[in-house]
């Protein structure tokens, strides 16, 4: 048996290695070893995420995914939140969760099989619970934000997101000189629609002084 433990940030901003150290302190209290980290940074709410799915490539039958909570491995929507539990339970890979104490029994207890599927069972239920309470917390915080942002636009106040103007110039260079799309995309992480916006304001003003935000 592996512990494959997984990290997820939403972002490249955010730090998804935080909770590396509380995950090693519950396997060593726990009396398990973490085989590798398999560290991500996409949103909870997607199912493309490569990480995810090179551990359970990775993964054979009774090994661990072990995550801090269960909103770093799903804030999806029911029908993805299936698929991905479809294709935990096709590969025998047993989730443990710090937030979700009846799981960590599938890693310390040396039940007999019919306590394991009782809690199998058990644990399934929580599962779903609270990756059902995670998809919700999702679509309520975005929810609120778009509340807030349409507010904020209503009383004249919304600015968007500051411009990454460095970036941009940058972005702006590479175009200049030929670069591709793809090329400037895996140099500065930028989206695509980031490129054709600032391709797009090349064509219009091409003797713009001030970059606008994009």
């Amino acid at each position: 048996m592996f512990v494959r433990a997984y990290l997820r940030a939403s972002t490249k901003e955010q730090d998804a290695t935080r909770a590396r150290e509380q995950l090693e302190a519950f396997a060593t209290e726990h009396g398990l070893r973490i085989a590798t980290f398999y560290l991500e940074h996409e949103s909870g709410a997607s199912l493309a995420r490569p990480e995810l799915f090179r551990l359970l490539s990775d993964a054979q039958p009774g090994d661990i995914l072990l995550v801090e909570q269960v909103d770093r491995l799903s804030r999806l929507t029911s029908a993805d939140w299936e698929r991905l539990r479809a294709e935990l339970a096709t590969r025998q890979v047993r989730v443990v969760a710090l937030d979700l104490p009846t799981s960590w029994l599938m890693a310390t207890s040396k039940a007999d099989d019919f306590t394991r599927r009782m809690f199998d069972a058990i644990n399934g239920m929580m599962l779903d619970m609270l990756a059902a309470v995670a998809r919700k917390d999702y679509e309520d915080r975005r929810r609120r934000q778009a509340q807030g942002q349409a507010k904020a636009k209503a009383e004249g106040r919304y600015k968007g997101r500051p411009e990454n103007t460095d970036r941009n110039a940058g972005i702006t260079t590479m175009l200049r000189a030929g670069a591709s799309w793809s090329s400037i995309q895996a140099a500065t992480g930028c989206s695509r629609a980031t490129i054709a916006k600032l391709v797009k304001r090349a064509k219009e003003k091409p003797e713009a002084q001030e970059p606008q935000p994009v």
